[in-house]
């Protein structure tokens, strides 16, 4: 590939401009909104120019809802040798698309699994799709030069290629990705109005929990009306759940042992199920899930800090699998949890405590 257009310049648009323009592929940008191109060309993504004749490649980065019309505008005008979108749904812009008796053999669903809370070119990085799978949905229409040209973008943003069929994406994604956004979103949507007491509470459990809370309304309103059918269907099953844990909540108030009991079986019950279901979610880089050990130190909110204790875990020679980090309502200061290999916890507590470090049990 030597030449690309990216039509919609927004977070995924311009990410994966700034990835091709880096190993270096021409990108032309093209936006509704001009403005939002030119920045987009401002970061290195690209030049919000006209290309002289058909690219090689044309990537469609437009909401759910636009996508057919934006792809057969583009191969209409004869933009490019072959055409992709990354819409996050799949099998409804397909569907559209062949009603409007567009050149399927030049097309390719994909939708590239990555994303941020934040939208937008300022949004945007070159890393941004790295190690993270691109699912791709070809049809038996779909060229075989097409195809290629998709594993060759997801390759150049240096992804992990899946291939799906597309209604199965949908449904998939409903699960993974669109429910869990609602979700998130009603349980932050309790904040709102909470005493500010309560709120002041928040530990790290509520933030893990609403971090995608933040995301644009705008943007998941127009994901959410290209694929409702599954995410409703997904819902519909959380539903029964809260309703059967409602009951459950509600039978261990009361006074007699065998409600009681009841209600106990039933809270036991959804919480194993969540177990259950967290053991499946794949671990460090797509692996099996791992089993890891914390060891959470005290530290202040000054400069170097989290540098100095990185390096000080390095000097003892252990790999940090992951980090995550708590602040302390109202203090300069917080909690570092350092999860590592279980053998090689002991020996990092040890070493830390030599190096003056603060570990909390």
């Amino acid at each position: 590939m030597r030449t690309a257009v990216v039509i919609g310049t927004g977070l995924i648009g311009t990410s994966a401009a700034l990835a091709l323009a880096g190993r270096g592929v021409t990108v032309h940008l093209r936006d509704h909104d001009p403005a939002q191109a030119r920045t987009a060309a401002a970061l290195g993504a690209g030049r919000d120019e006209v290309p002289e004749g058909p690219v090689d490649l044309a990537i469609i980065a437009v909401p759910p809802a636009l996508v057919p019309a934006a792809l057969a505008e583009a191969m209409r005008a004869g933009t490019a040798r072959g055409y992709l979108d990354v819409a996050s749904v799949k099998g409804g812009p397909r569907r559209e698309l062949e009603a409007l008796g567009v050149d399927m053999t030049a097309y390719i669903g994909t939708h590239p699994m990555s994303g941020k809370e934040r939208s937008g070119p300022l949004a945007a990085t070159a890393d941004l799709f790295e190690g993270r799978p691109w699912v791709l949905t070809p049809t038996r229409d779909t060229d075989t030069e097409v195809l290629n040209l998709a594993l060759e973008l997801v390759a150049l943003c240096r992804a992990v290629p899946v291939v799906m069929d597309a209604d199965a994406h949908d449904r998939a994604v409903a699960l993974v990705s669109h429910t869990p956004q609602l979700i998130s979103s009603m349980v932050a949507a309790r904040l709102a109005d909470a005493d500010e007491t309560a709120v002041r509470l928040c530990g790290q459990g509520i933030r893990d929990v609403t971090r995608i809370a933040a995301s644009d309304p705008r943007m998941w309103v127009d994901i959410l009306s290209a694929n409702p059918g599954p995410v409703a269907d997904v819902l519909a099953g959380v539903a029964a759940d809260l309703d059967e844990t409602v009951r459950a909540l509600r039978a261990l108030q009361s006074s007699d042992d065998d409600k009681r009991r009841e209600g106990v079986s039933g809270v036991e019950d959804v919480l194993r199920r969540g177990n259950a279901g967290r053991e499946r979610v794949p671990g460090k880089h797509g692996a099996a899930p791992a089993v890891y050990e914390t060891v959470a130190v005290l530290i202040s909110d000054r400069p170097g800090e989290l540098a100095r204790i990185f390096a000080d875990a390095g000097r003892a020679g252990v790999n940090i699998e992951d980090v995550r980090i708590e602040h302390a309502t109202g203090q300069q200061a917080g909690l570092v949890q350092l999860m590592v290999e279980p053998s090689a916890a002991p020996g990092l507590s040890a070493s830390l405590r030599e190096r003056g470090w603060a570990l909390r049990q």
